[in-house]
């Protein structure tokens, strides 16, 4: 308990976390209620609780850079010889900062999806924005999970890397660009995207809806369901995390 309470002081003892809380918020919530308000009368009917939520992604990123920048800035102002000093074995340490990171990831997620939904109710009273269904709770409530377990692999990337700059502009580049580009691959690309990370967690989110009429919210031929890509997500980002653990015991802070 007092490893997370040191690494809740650390986080946040600057001030990009809450930089990064205040324009995460403010960024997707914003953008969901001028998508509420630009939505015609004659499309409400395909205006449904996932569809208040297609910004999310970009409240996402900033999360994950504040998880990156919550590790590598230790090691930039190697603040992180301190920690290891005091916590010989290293492990214990790492995941008390994952539990810290990864928790106020999931609850600013948690905020900003009920934000965008709630928003857009007020601003769109007509449209279908109930919550009834498991795929519509899905599609509000299952935005922290995602959150939360991204931030876990923003920080295994922050391990892997040790360098801010770097860290970041990888999941960056993965994230905005490599994914889309994949299933241009001939005859294996789409085959390929079924098993990206991203892709697989956005499946968690969408599965069971039912496409617009630009198909923006279909993801056709996935092999996992919403939970079992719920699952995968998280074994990858576990996964991630475990050999960034196993490389920060081996190599000097």
């Amino acid at each position: 308990m007092s490893l997370l309470t040191v690494e809740r002081i650390k986080l946040f003892s600057t001030r990009s976390p809450w930089w990064c809380m205040i324009i995460a918020t403010a960024l997707t919530v914003g953008l969901a209620s001028i998508s509420a308000a630009a939505t015609k009368s004659s499309d409400l009917s395909e205006f449904t609780p996932v569809v208040t939520q297609d910004a999310s992604e970009l409240g996402l990123v900033v999360m994950m850079v504040m998880a990156t920048l919550a590790i590598t800035t230790e090691y930039r102002f190697s603040t992180i010889r301190a920690t290891f000093l005091a916590v010989p074995t290293r492990t214990p340490a790492l995941v008390a900062k994952a539990v810290v990171v990864a928790l106020l990831a999931g609850i600013v997620g948690e905020i900003i999806a009920v934000g965008s939904w709630g928003i857009a109710r007020l601003i769109q009273p007509d449209a279908p924005l109930g919550i009834n269904t498991a795929q519509e709770y899905r599609s509000v409530f299952g935005v922290g999970l995602l959150y939360l377990l991204s931030a876990v692999l923003a920080l295994a990337i922050g391990l892997l890397v040790r360098q801010s700059a770097g860290a970041v502009v990888i999941e960056l580049i993965y994230l905005l660009l490599l994914e889309s580009l994949l299933p241009a691959i001939p005859r294996i690309g789409d085959h390929l995207q079924h098993w990206l990370p991203f892709t697989v967690a956005t499946n968690f989110i969408v599965a069971g809806e039912p496409a617009t009429s630009d198909g923006s919210e279909a993801i056709e031929g996935m092999p996992l369901g919403p939970w079992g890509s719920l699952l995968y997500y998280a074994a990858v980002c576990v996964g991630l995390f475990v050999i960034g653990l196993i490389l920060a015991k081996r190599r000097d802070a």
